[in-house]
């Protein structure tokens, strides 16, 4: 539930977000001066608006008709299946390759295996080490053309790699980075178009000094150039922990449920998606967040938080604070939000869809967006993995999902997403 730190550990925040992003995502009402999209059936209409040189895309209605169709289920089918190589030690990242495989970053094995859409294994390579084709750390893969990218964020290094496993070459990056859960990856964004996670100089903030956080891109040739700034969140938005100060120099930290916060994926041609998690619409922009190129907004209301589901999210820092009596806490109690963040995580699919996650009571749900804005379909989430580990996608309409059965096994789960009645 929390984590204890040393009184004299000093932790900085590592979000803040530029204005110009802050005004596209907040502004209160959109014109919409466009008809709506008259391919789109029933009730759903698409509009499109420009206001001082920004796309506005409001999309409103139920979307038109659309399912997640089961492909395969890469995992262990029963107890009796040990040391298999569908047994995974901890599935970290997944891939579809161009070859039509299924490619598994297994982090605690350190080794990549790959399946058929059938289910059956092709082949595995990588292994424990530090020299050529072998990992420390294997915290995610992805492609860039026809090479397999792989991240070493212990031994900093992206790997490079053909479908058959061998070893063609490493690019350098910053080392002996540990933590960070499924933050430290790579992000897909095109057929040939990565970007990585970096960390970048320090600044000061309030708390002390932070590294700036970055994605580097990359693709089949190397890095390109292209460096996007992770946005951070404003210093007024509302705090998601509480910080206690206890017994002999403890700091103890709790998280504040239901506070949204700043969720972002980097995109092609070095634009930038964020938005935050409390309000349905989406920017894209450029510049570092100056430049808001086109905002994508969803006519969907947020749910309130329960009295029995706040009492329950709540009911373990209240036990900690009636023992620990003493705690000198900031702000004193978790602040109860008005309303449930509407938002997860989006993702940016290499074929250019974006892919939002919208967390409602009744099931979370994925929305499919066009590059243009246009919701294209909404199919129920299915189980994942709560670890962060991203979802993985490919241009012929895949879903790739990571998730632990009962027994915290992993299992991939791939989907073909299928759109029409």
């Amino acid at each position: 539930m929390h984590r204890e730190l040393p009184l004299t550990t000093r932790t900085a925040p590592v979000f803040a977000i530029a204005p110009a992003v802050a005004l596209a995502m907040l502004a209160t009402t959109m014109t919409t001066a466009c008809a709506p999209d008259a391919s789109t059936p029933g009730d759903f209409a698409t509009t499109f608006d420009t206001i001082d040189g920004t796309v506005h895309v409001t999309n409103t209605g139920t979307p038109p008709p659309a399912r997640l169709v089961p492909v395969v289920s890469i995992g262990p089918k029963t107890l009796a299946m040990t040391d298999s190589p569908d047994e995974f030690g901890g599935v970290n990242s997944v891939a579809l390759g161009p070859d039509g495989n299924v490619y598994v970053a297994d982090g605690r094995n350190l080794e990549v295996r790959v399946f058929g859409l059938d289910g059956a294994h092709r082949r595995t390579f990588g292994r424990e080490g530090e020299g050529p084709g072998e990992f420390q750390r294997l915290s995610s893969l992805a492609w860039a053309g026809d090479r397999l990218l792989t991240f070493d964020p212990m031994l900093g290094r992206v790997g490079e790699w053909s479908a058959a496993g061998e070893w063609l070459g490493q690019l350098r990056t910053r080392g002996r980075i540990t933590g960070g859960g499924g933050a430290y990856r790579l992000f897909p964004v095109g057929p040939d178009e990565v970007y990585r996670y970096a960390l970048g100089p320090s600044y000061e903030t309030s708390f002390g000094s932070a590294l700036q956080r970055l994605y580097v891109g990359l693709n089949s040739r190397g890095e390109t150039g292209d460096t996007l700034v992770h946005l951070r969140q404003p210093s007024d938005a509302p705090s998601s922990s509480i910080t206690c100060q206890y017994g002999e120099g403890h700091l103890g930290f709790f998280p504040v449920p239901f506070v949204p916060s700043l969720t972002q994926h980097p995109g092609p041609g070095g634009v930038h998606y964020s938005a935050f998690e409390s309000d349905y619409r989406i920017a894209v922009t450029r510049n570092r967040g100056a430049d808001t190129v086109r905002v994508i907004q969803r006519s969907l209301a947020a749910e309130p938080v329960g009295d029995d589901e706040w009492d329950a999210v709540i009911r373990d820092f209240e036990e900690w604070r009636a023992e620990i009596g003493s705690a000198q806490c900031e702000p004193s109690r978790p602040i109860r939000p008005d309303a449930k963040p509407i938002l997860g995580g989006i993702y940016v699919a290499t074929d250019g869809k974006l892919w939002v996650t919208v967390n409602r009571m009744d099931g979370d749900l994925w929305e499919i967006f066009d590059a243009d804005g246009r919701l294209l379909a909404s199919v129920p989430r299915p189980p994942h993995k709560g670890d962060g580990s991203a979802p993985a996608f490919d241009p012929s309409g895949h879903l790739l999902t990571i998730r632990q059965d009962s027994l915290d096994l992993d299992h991939v789960d791939v989907w073909r997403l299928e759109r029409g009645g």
